[in-house]
């Protein structure tokens, strides 16, 4: 079964843990993908990888740019796999139909909204029905993740 874990965005934004959890899956030698709520959000991800850090980018792309399965992030609205990813990210209440086409699943969902906790507990659910392996992560005071109970 799928390793699914849930990422409760209390600290900071999406903008600023996504891309220290995207090094973390690329050091792992982890391709990724990332499935947003809308192109919009693709777009404003897609530039934002490239300029979050002054010395460095997170190498990525989206449907712009083509060649998925030499990208070793991609950024979609789809329900896909083009890169053979590992992990997927799944933001903006996005989700998959087919969690076992990848090892991890990644649920980022922002603390501070009402209607993506209520999302982000259903899913929970049937995750959990599904019979897959749940793990829940919250921030620290620091914005550190600490593995909860």
């Amino acid at each position: 079964m799928t390793e699914v874990r849930f990422y409760h965005l209390t600290r900071t934004s999406l903008e600023q843990a996504l891309p220290q959890l995207l090094e973390r899956a690329l050091q792992r030698e982890w391709k990724a993908v990332v499935m947003a709520g809308s192109e919009a959000r693709v777009e404003q991800l897609n530039q934002h990888l490239w300029t979050y850090q002054e010395r460095g980018f997170l190498p990525h792309g989206s449907s712009k740019d083509g060649y998925a399965e030499l990208q070793p992030v991609w950024l979609t609205t789809g329900d896909e796999n083009p890169n053979g990813a590992h992990v997927a990210f799944l933001v903006d209440g996005a989700t998959t139909a087919q969690p076992e086409a990848f090892g991890v699943i990644a649920e980022m969902f922002d603390g501070n909204d009402p209607e993506a906790v209520q999302g982000a507990r259903q899913r929970w659910k049937a995750y959990r029905q599904a019979g897959h392996e749940l793990t829940y992560w919250q921030q620290d005071e620091r914005g550190r993740w600490k593995k909860g109970a």
